[in-house]
This record gives structure tokens, C-alpha cells and sequence, in this order.
């Protein structure tokens, strides 16, 4: 496991009410522009920069599949742009529910991209709307298809470097790379509701400034979560062990 840290972790979860993405903001179309930028920064980087610049650690992204909010982790290992067709990248990463690991290749096409001002002087925050299909090795157990829509926000700072968006890390709602959709079981046929999110999980939240699953579902894979963001400092690192466990190596 990578060290992390606590302090940086505790400041997180204990946000403050500055949620400028409540407001609304004049948009710009930025289609055009984005297949300039690789947008695999956004959904691989394991670092991102906080406010005023401070490199802080990714947390793990977070995501539920079924009508009982089974936890689904997921990892995107490696996203690489298609070179001779900029709008679409090539994903690799794995899935993990329960105890169950397995592979997935696919594509992620960005459909719809715009960009509006930032309230940080000099930089631009923008999002990126795009079609995600994911297909799990079906020579693995219990895999299917992801199929849905993801959202990405990016920041371009003044000196044109293109970053993940987390100018708003520690507002109340905060959120980033967030994908609506369902997986499909590639037996059965049948199809699942399977949403996941940076910070947030989308359609699935109890909590009010942080993401707190809802207690009825906690049993559903929910533990490990609600045990570290409840620890008190002297035993974050314990307890949060389990989160921050590199499962898919």
C-alpha cells in the first residue's frame, strides 16, 4: 500500500460549504479544442492538485452495481488516446466486487466538451461528456459489459497544462469522472444498474458534505469505507488500510 496522508485525507473529509458548482456559469463549446489534450491525466493520474497547489493523493474512486448498492470497485490503469482519432482513448483497468478481480478492455469516446471561467485567476475549468464501453475477460467469473455515460472535469492552467479538476476539492457535493450507466451480464443478458464517481457516487448518496453510503446498503460491501471516514486521527491509518489496499496488482 502507498503511504498516504492522514492529514490531507482528514482535511478532505471534513469540507467546508463553498460549492461553486451550484452556481452557474456562462459555457463555451470546446469540442473542437479537446482532441488537442489528452484527457487520460484526468482519469489515471493518481495525484491532483488541490487548492493553491497542493499535490494531494487521489482517492480511490467509489461505485455501486445492483439494486442493493454492492460496492464496486474500479480501477482505470491505463487510458490511451487513439492518434489517429483523437476523440476516443483505449481503456485497460480491472473491476473487484466482493472477492471477485476481473480484467476489462474498452473505449471511452468524448461525445460533447465545453469549457466555462474559473474562479481561479488564469485558469479555465471545463467537462467532458462521454461515451464509455467497457467489456470485462469473458474467460473470467461473473463479467459482463459497462455501458453508460462519464463525466470529466479538466482544468487548463495558465501555462496550458491540461490537469484533473479539483479546484472545488473541498466544497460540499464535490465530484469528478462520473459515470451513469449499467452493466450487462454476458450469460444471463440481464442488465444492472452501475454508477461510480470520484468523491461522489451518482444516484447513490446519503451524505451531506462527504459521500456516506446509505446505512441499509452498508453491509453490501460499505465497511471498510464507513470505518475509515469515521476514525478518529490517531487511528486513521489502521482503519483506512483496507481503502487505500492496491487490489488490483
Amino acid at each position: 500500500m502507498k503511504k498516504f496522508n492522514k492529514t490531507i485525507f482528514i482535511g478532505l473529509i471534513t469540507v467546508f460549504s463553498t460549492n461553486i458548482y451550484g452556481q452557474d456559469f456562462p459555457t463555451t463549446d470546446f469540442y473542437k479544442e479537446i482532441k488537442n489534450y489528452d484527457l487520460s491525466v484526468v482519469l489515471t493520474c493518481d495525484s491532483i492538485f488541490g487548492d493553491e497547489d497542493q499535490m494531494l493523493q487521489r482517492m480511490p474512486i467509489l461505485g455501486f452495481i445492483g439494486e442493493n448498492f454492492q460496492r464496486l470497485h474500479i480501477k482505470f490503469i491505463s487510458v490511451i488516446q487513439n492518434q489517429s482519432s483523437p476523440y476516443e482513448y483505449f481503456a485497460y483497468g480491472k473491476t473487484k466486487v466482493k472477492n471477485n478481480i476481473c480484467e476489462f478492455l474498452g473505449t471511452i469516446k468524448i461525445k460533447r466538451a465545453y469549457t466555462f471561467q474559473s474562479e481561479m485567476d488564469g485558469y479555465i475549468q471545463g467537462k467532458a461528456i462521454c461515451e464509455v464501453t467497457l467489456y470485462e475477460d469473458k474467460k473470467q467469473l461473473h463479467t459482463g459489459k459497462f455501458q453508460g455515460t462519464l463525466t470529466c472535469g479538466f482544468l487548463i492552467a495558465p501555462d496550458g497544462k491540461f490537469r484533473y479538476d479539483a479546484a472545488a476539492l473541498v466544497a460540499d457535493g464535490f465530484s469528478n469522472n462520473t459515470f451513469i450507466g449499467t452493466w450487462t451480464d454476458y450469460k444471463t443478458k440481464k442488465s444492472k444498474k452501475c454508477n461510480f464517481g470520484d468523491y461522489r457516487v451518482p444516484e447513490f448518496d446519503c451524505g451531506d458534505g462527504q459521500f456516506i453510503p446509505c446505512e441499509e446498503y452498508v453491509k453490501n460491501g460499505w465497511q471498510g469505507y464507513v470505518k475509515c471516514i469515521r476514525s478518529s486521527f490517531e487511528d486513521f491509518e489502521k482503519n483506512c488500510k483496507e481503502e487505500f489496499e492496491e487490489w488490483w496488482k
